[in-house]
This record gives C-alpha cells, structure tokens and sequence, in this order.
C-alpha cells in the first residue's frame, strides 16, 4: 500500500513537471515595465526573457521578476540566447510613426527607433515563434500613406504567419483612458488563429459616443477633486503643463489645479499602484525617479488590453495543440474571417494585394482601415470598434489618490494663465470644472502682479 501511495505521488509530480514545461511562456522584447509580461501572466503565460535597453524600465523589471534574464540592446542580442517560448511579444518603438512629432516628421519605419522591428522580425525569423504580438500608435496605419504597415504585412506574409490587426482603445477594457492603439497578432501558418484572437464571433459593437466620457464630471468624495469620466491619452512625458493642454488631463478644485500623480497614471494604464517603483539600488531624487515613471507609464502598453487578448491566445493554443500544422488555403482564410465577423462582409469591407503597396519606394499609397486579416499576401480589411463585445465601463475618479498629493504636483497661477491664453489662442474648448478652476486659479496672478506694481508707489510715498 506505501509502495502504491510513493508511486501514485512520484507520478504526480512528474506530471506536475511536464505540465509545467509544457506551459506556453512569453519573450518579451521592447520589454518597458513589463505591461505585456504583467497581462499574459495574468492569464497563465509567464515571461522567460527580456529585451530592453532602458536602465530605469529594466530596474523595474529586476524588481518584478528578477529571475528573467534581461538582455539590453535588440541590435546585438543573438538568436542563441533567447530561450524557445510559444510566444513573443514587442511593443517596437513608435516615435517615428507618432502623430505627434507632426505629418511632415515621421521617418516611420526608416526612423533609427521604430526601425528596430528590422531586428526584431530577423529574429522572429530565426526563432520562428507560434505567435508574435505586437503593439504600436495607430499612426503605423497612415506612416509613409500606408507602405510602412504594409512592409510590416509583407515581413510576416514571407515568414509564413497570418496576421490580424485591430485598433483598440484602452477606455473599454476597465482603464479610464482614451487610449487607440494597433495591435497586430502574427500566427505560424495561421489567419484563422491570429483572427480568433482579436475578434469574437459577430459583428463588432461600438458604444455610446466617444466625446461624452470628456465631458461628463465626476467628483472625489475623499478630496473633492473634479475629473471627468474618461482621461485623455497619457503621453510619454515628464507629467508637466505643455502647449497642448486641452489634451491633458488634470485635477481639479475649487480654485487649484493639478497634475496626475504617477500611481495615478499607473492605475490609467491598468497597473497596481507603485509598480513603477524601480528596484532599491536605483539611487536618484524623488523629482528625477517621478520624471522617469512617467515617461516609462507614457510608453507602456495598458495592461487589461493585453490581458484580455492574451487570455484568447492562451485559448486558441490550447485549441490548436491538437491540430496538424501546415499551411490553409488562402482564400478560405478570407472566407472564414467573413464568416466569423460579418463587418468583414459588408459593403465597406475590401481587399488588396500586399505586395502592391510594400516592395518599392514609389508604390501606391493606401488607406489601412482599423481592423483587417491577412494571408498569402491577400489582405482582407473593414472598419471595425474598438471595443470588446462586452466593455468594461471604469472612470478616473476612482483612479484618483484618496490623498490630497504634495504641492508639486500642483500647477502655479502664472501657469493656469499660460494655459488659458493658448487655450483662447487656438479656440480650444476645456472641460467647464477645469477651465473655472484655472481662471480661479489666474487670478492670483493677476492680484499678486497687481500687489507687486503698488508696493514700490508705497515705498516711494514713505
């Protein structure tokens, strides 16, 4: 009976073993602070390597999971040195492809940051992973009219994977924050796969109007902080005032106003707060280190989209474990995307050759819709929501610190008057808490301004 109890245990724990050895792990390149590593492990794919260059981002990681070797520079790493893992993922960087840096600034894929994914994808070439995630700023859509995601399309197409893309934004997975970005899922030998992750079955739904999460407010019981419901998108700065403040997000009062703190701008972005914190040999001010978080929080991905579509990949390898690898018919990968989401049946849907638009300098250009599928080079493509079937209404105000923060984080009156004239300048409409807590605000200015010019006609009356 012992002897039958020791092997019934012996057998569990082999079992055990090869359960574990078995489970699908991640490669996570263009790593941050670990947004993507965070949502997969959230949905039982743990990370086993890092890529990232950044000292404070990798501190981070250290501190997180500081038993995942970290390798920092993508241009030197070598294939031999990243472990075999069922899936990778990158956020490749997207400051070449940003609308932000302007229409006439975008170097796109030519650009010496988001011109990484060259390495990248010779990498993936080497290693040639079951599935590759990727993440980026919708303007990968437009960059260079349409070639750069159309190389991005072809890359894969020669790779043998079937790629699906999808705009979602962040404010409808259960994060306050109007937040579009592209995220692409390139499946080996596979559309069908890449497509079930980021489309459920049926048509895609949009929820109410987009502009009235801005302007309905809401109010902090603890502090009396005025917010609206959703927050405009966090960029990858020092948290300060600049001269596009219309597209901020500020706190409130009666007559103050502040900036988000940074546990703030990690629960925006779906983390738990002070995840940002870098590990205990990380030895700089208070000042530098919140500067550093918030560029760091500005350029992660937000971690319950990543979750939600890495819990679907989770599940369609699980559903695929069982079947024969090899390549599917191209066209009955198109067919079965109309079937599956009928938007891609509809009459704004349309298809093009990828070819056409990505092997030469002067090819045509072409407008990407927000959602598409790709196979064999024909690429399949419709206007489709940005939400899941099932959004997950959250609001800023409970984001917020239920303490009032230090005054640091709070703006001067000769700052609340730079807002408001740019604002006047370039007629630009503030949320109504907002703009009558910065004219309170400016006030002071003006009254201190007015008190400074009567106090040396005082002095000379003496």
């Amino acid at each position: 009976m012992a002897n039958n109890k020791a092997r019934a245990a012996q057998l569990t724990s082999v079992e055990a073993i090869r359960t574990k050895l078995t489970k699908p792990r991640l490669n996570s390149f263009f790593a941050g602070i670990g947004g993507f590593d965070l949502g997969f492990e959230r949905a039982g794919i743990s990370p086993a390597f890092h890529c990232e260059l950044n000292s404070f981002c990798t501190s981070v990681l250290r501190r997180h999971w500081p038993s995942v070797p970290c390798v920092p520079n993508i241009l030197e790493v070598t294939a031999a040195e990243i472990p075999d893992a069922d899936v990778w993922c990158g956020g490749f960087p997207c400051q070449d492809v940003s609308v932000a840096r302007g229409w006439l600034g975008r170097d796109g894929l030519k650009g010496k940051n988001t011109g990484l994914f060259y390495p990248f994808a010779e990498l993936v070439k080497q290693k040639m992973p079951t599935v590759v995630l990727m993440e980026n700023v919708s303007g990968l859509l437009s960059s260079h009219d349409g070639r750069d995601f159309a190389v991005i399309l072809q890359t894969f197409q020669l790779l043998g994977y079937g790629v699906a893309w999808r705009i979602f934004n962040t404010r409808y997975f259960g994060a306050p924050q109007s937040r579009p970005r592209v995220y692409i899922c390139a499946w080996k030998n596979s559309a069908r796969s890449a497509l079930n992750v980021l489309y459920e079955p049926g048509c895609t739904t949009t929820p109410e109007s987009a502009r009235l999460g801005f302007l309905r407010p809401t109010r902090c019981e603890e502090t009396g902080a005025h917010v609206p419901e959703v927050a405009f998108c966090l960029a990858a700065t020092s948290g300060r005032h600049t001269g596009t403040d219309w597209s901020r997000s500020y706190i409130s009062y009666h007559d103050e106003v502040r900036r988000l703190t940074p546990t703030e701008c990690e629960k925006l972005q779906g983390f738990p707060e002070g995840w940002t914190l870098p590990h205990e040999d990380f030895h700089l001010s208070d000042d530098a280190i919140d500067t550093m978080r918030y560029h760091a929080i500005g350029n992660a991905v937000s971690v319950p989209v990543v979750e939600w579509v890495a819990r679907r990949i989770a599940t369609e390898l699980k559903a695929t474990k069982s079947k024969a690898e090899g390549l599917e018919p191209v066209k009955a990968a198109i067919e079965y995307a109309k079937k599956r989401v009928p938007d891609f049946a509809s009459a704004k849907a349309s298809t093009v050759q990828i070819e056409t638009f990505a092997d030469h300098d002067d090819a045509p250009k072409i407008k990407w819709n927000n959602g598409g599928v790709m196979f064999g080079g024909l690429c399949h493509m419709s206007p489709v929501s940005p939400a899941p079937k099932k959004p997950i209404h959250s609001r800023v105000v409970d984001s917020l610190d239920k303490v009032k923060p230090s005054s640091r984080y709070f703006l001067s009156p000769n700052a609340a008057t730079g807002i408001l004239r740019r604002v006047e300048s370039q007629e630009r409409q503030l949320f109504d808490p907002l703009a009558t807590a910065l004219t309170r605000l400016a006030m002071k200015a003006s009254l201190k301004h007015s008190s400074d010019k009567r106090e040396p006609l005082a002095q000379k009356s003496r």
